[in-house]
């Protein structure tokens, strides 16, 4: 089997854990130690495979970094790679996604906070603010969720080099259909009980987290603060599957990378009370598309963490394997689909984000 290697982005650093049988695991790290670790991309597009890191340093503030040699050396991007321009009077706080362009294997995408949308034609070097969405007249009433205001969800259609989809907290979901020229909210049927005036809103709804569904390219599966939905029009319209959920509430969700109609998420008890249900770290799962879920729980303990919006991901080998990290800092692996798990670190820092590649 080929190795699998999982990055997990800490407040305190990043780690890598390597397998060969996704059963014994050895751990590298800490690479930059004391930053908070806050986005990934293992790029296997081309060789060498590139590991892209987005942190945030308490006293040097935000950078990207990355190493084409996994950890061994690193490069610095010039001046953080992403700066805002003069005339938008603003600064970067920090970088929430990275992600591989599925048309262009030199094209990376970046969303940040605050709420912006980068594009780099450079594997990641350099990055070039998407105005269309910066300039939308809606960006003056976006807010700030607990954690900020940011994008964290940013998905490239792999059927449409022209459309893509983006989430914020709190701002919604919006849509572009012309290469980010123009965008459109796509929130309608998300509750947004918080309004104090419409709980239907065009726009302000507060998403956590969106996955694309791997067979069919316009269905999306969306985690909500209080709310859990299914599109199948690229997220233009959305329907409610949360019946049959322990909790309505949750960060993160993880579509299945080879079978369609299955998605994972990590339910939590309320939005009052940040811990798993029943105090049991769980994962529910659908292979019908949110008709019906199952919890999942088998090598997962009782207990009182959680699991942040981008602490879970899965690798690329034939079986996928799923992986979660905890605020505890414990990280867990499944190579069944979830129905169960062993444990692949502990005793780490909060552990912010998780993302796998698959080596040669």
């Amino acid at each position: 089997m080929s190795e699998t290697i999982v990055g997990i982005g800490t407040r305190k650093g990043l780690w890598l854990a390597r397998s060969k049988d996704r059963q014994e695991w050895s751990l590298d790290g800490p690479h930059f130690l004391m930053s908070e670790v806050l986005s990934l991309l293992f790029d296997t597009r081309t060789d060498p495979t590139r590991l892209l890191v987005g942190f945030r340093s308490s006293h040097w503030g935000p950078s990207l970094q990355h190493t084409d040699d996994l950890g061994a050396t690193w490069v610095e991007h010039p001046e953080g790679s992403i700066q805002f321009p003069a005339d938008t009077d603003t600064a970067l706080k920090a970088t929430w996604q990275l992600v591989a362009d599925p048309h262009d294997p030199n094209v990376v995408w970046a969303g940040t906070e605050p709420q912006g949308l980068w594009r780099s034609a450079d594997r990641g070097e350099t990055f070039e603010l998407n105005r269309g969405l910066w300039d939308h007249p809606h960006r003056p009433e976006w807010g700030e969720g607990f954690g900020g205001g940011a994008i964290h969800t940013v998905l490239p259609s792999p059927a449409d080099p022209d459309s893509m989809l983006v989430a914020m907290s709190t701002g919604g979901v919006y849509n572009t259909t012309d290469g980010g020229q123009s965008w459109s909210p796509g929130n309608t049927g998300i509750h947004a009980y918080f309004m104090p005036h419409d709980e239907w809103p065009e726009f302000g709804q507060c998403v956590h987290k969106v996955a694309r569904d791997s067979a069919t390219p316009t269905r999306l599966y969306a985690q909500n603060h209080k709310g859990v939905y299914r599109s199948d029009d690229n997220g233009v319209t959305w329907t409610s599957i949360e019946a049959g959920l322990p909790t309505n509430f949750g960060m993160t969700a993880v579509a299945h990378p080879r079978r369609g109609d299955s998605v994972w998420l990590v339910p939590i008890a309320s939005d009052g009370e940040r811990i798993p249900p029943d105090a049991q770290l769980q994962l529910a799962r659908s292979d019908d598309a949110g008709a019906t879920w199952r919890a999942l729980t088998t090598g997962l303990p009782h207990s009182w963490t959680n699991v942040l919006r981008d602490a879970a991901g899965t690798d690329t080998h034939d079986q996928p394997g799923l992986y979660v990290g905890t605020r505890n800092g414990e990280v867990y692996a499944s190579t069944d689909d979830g129905e169960s798990f062993s444990l692949v670190a502990s005793q780490l820092p909060d552990v912010l984000v998780v993302r796998a590649g698959t080596l040669p």
